[in-house]
C-alpha cells in the first residue's frame, strides 16, 4: 500500500488523465501538498524506462485502454473512489469514451471533474485546436505584451498554459472540494486558458478604460519606462533594474554615483526624455561586469539584481536560504510553492516516477486479481 502522504490535501484522491503540460501542472501543485495523484496515461506510453518529468513529481501512474469497454469499466471503478479527476480533452470526447461528467457522477456524486481546454467547453472556438499562444492572442493579452515599435511577443508558454489554465483548474480544485465540504457534492469546472489568461490582466483594464496605459512598451511596467528594464553589462551579462519609487531611484543612483558621473542625467519624470535617459544608463551599465555591479548595489534598496540563468537560480544564496530549489533524482526544480506556516516544516515532493504496483490499485477499489486480469489482457500497463 502507498505511503500515506503529508500536507494539508492528504487524502485526497485525484486522478490525472494524461495530457500536454497545463494538466500535469495542475496535478503537480495537488501532489506537492499532500494529494494522492494516479495518473492514467495511454497503454502504449507506458514503459519500464523511469520518467524524469518534473510535473510527474510524487504521482503514480499505470496505463489504461480507455477505447476499450474494460479500460473505461476500470476507470469508473477509480473514479468511484476519488475525489478529483483532471481531463484535458477537447470538449466532447469524454462523453464519447464514455466517462465524461455524467457518467463519472453516476458512480460518485462527490467527484469533482475538473475540464482543462485552451477555449472553454463552449463558444465557436470550442472544438478548435489551438496553443498557448493562441489563447492569449484572443484574451488580448499578447497584443500588450513586447517592446515598443516590436511585434507582439509571448512569454513563452507560461501565461496561457500555465498561469492561466494549470494554476486556475488547481484553484478551481480547491473551491470546489471547499465547497463541497457544504454541499456533499461535487463540481464539473470548466477552465479555459483564455479566460484564465484575461483575468491575469485584470489590473491594467482600468488604465486602458481611462487612456493612462498606452501601446505596448510605453508604460511604466511593459519595459516603457528606462527605470523598469534590463540592461547589458560589460562582459554580457543583464541587469534587472526596477527602482520605480523616488526614494529607490535615489538610492540606485547614489550607488552608480561611487564609480560612475550621473550628476548631469536627464529627468526621469519626462517621458519625453526617457530615451536619452535610457541610452545614458545603457552606458553607465556596459562599463562594469554584472558581478562588480552585484557587489556595488549589495544589500542596497536599489532594485537593481543580476539576471540569473536557471542553474544560476539554484545556487543563489538567497534561493538557497530559502530552499526555492530542490533536487529530486538527480534532477533540479522548484520547490513546491506557496508556503503554509505554523504547522510542520514544509514537505518535501515525492519522487519523480514511483513505481506503481498492483496492489497499489486496491485502495483505489481494483481488486490486485481484477488489475492482473486487465494487465493480462492488455488493457492496463
Amino acid at each position: 500500500m502507498e505511503e500515506p502522504r503529508k500536507g494539508p490535501l492528504a487524502g485526497v484522491r485525484v486522478l490525472e488523465l494524461a495530457g500536454l503540460a497545463p494538466g500535469p501542472f495542475a496535478g503537480m501543485m495537488l501532489a506537492d501538498h499532500g494529494a494522492q495523484v494516479l495518473r492514467i496515461d495511454r497503454v502504449e506510453a507506458v514503459t519500464d524506462r523511469p520518467r524524469r518529468d518534473v510535473m510527474d513529481r510524487g504521482k503514480r501512474t499505470i496505463g489504461l485502454d480507455l477505447k476499450s469497454p474494460e479500460g473505461v469499466a476500470a476507470l469508473r471503478r477509480l473514479a468511484a473512489r476519488a475525489d478529483v479527476l483532471i481531463e484535458v480533452f477537447r470538449p466532447g470526447v469524454a462523453e464519447r469514451l464514455g466517462i465524461g461528467p455524467a457518467d463519472l457522477h453516476a458512480v460518485n456524486e462527490r467527484l469533482i471533474y475538473g475540464r482543462l481546454t485552451g477555449w472553454g467547453q463552449e463558444g465557436p472556438l470550442a472544438s478548435v485546436a489551438g496553443h498557448d499562444i493562441d489563447y492569449i492572442a484572443i484574451s488580448g493579452v499578447l497584443s500588450r505584451l513586447g517592446r515598443a515599435g516590436g511585434k507582439p511577443t509571448p512569454p513563452v508558454n507560461l501565461l496561457g498554459d500555465f498561469a492561466g489554465g494549470g494554476l486556475m483548474l488547481a484553484y478551481g480544485v480547491l473551491l470546489a472540494l471547499f465547497e463541497r465540504e457544504r454541499t456533499g457534492r461535487g463540481r464539473v469546472i470548466d477552465a479555459a486558458m483564455v479566460d484564465g489568461a484575461a483575468l491575469l490582466f485584470a489590473m491594467f483594464y482600468t488604465g486602458i478604460a481611462d487612456g493612462r496605459w498606452g501601446p505596448r512598451g510605453t508604460n511604466l511596467l511593459d519595459t516603457g519606462a528606462p527605470m523598469y528594464d534590463t540592461y547589458e553589462t560589460a562582459d554580457g551579462g543583464f541587469l534587472a533594474v526596477g527602482p520605480l519609487e523616488p526614494k529607490f531611484w535615489a538610492e540606485m543612483l547614489d550607488r552608480i554615483g561611487r564609480v560612475a558621473d550621473v550628476t548631469d542625467l536627464p529627468s526621469r519624470d519626462d517621458p519625453a526624455v526617457w530615451p536619452l535617459l535610457r541610452d545614458r544608463l545603457t552606458a553607465i551599465f556596459r562599463s562594469r561586469t554584472r558581478a562588480e555591479w552585484e557587489r556595488l548595489f549589495e544589500g542596497s534598496d536599489a532594485c537593481v539584481f543580476p539576471v540569473l540563468d536557471v542553474n544560476e537560480a539554484v545556487a543563489y544564496p538567497h534561493n538557497r536560504a530559502r530552499e526555492t530549489f530542490l533536487e529530486i533524482d538527480g534532477v533540479p526544480q522548484p520547490a513546491p510553492a506557496p508556503r503554509l506556516l505554523g504547522g510542520e516544516r514544509r514537505r518535501e515532493p515525492g519522487e519523480l516516477a514511483p513505481a506503481t504496483r498492483l496492489h497499489d490499485l486496491t485502495e483505489w477499489g481494483l481488486p490486485e486479481d481484477e488489475a492482473a486480469a486487465l494487465r493480462e489482457a492488455g488493457v492496463l500497463a
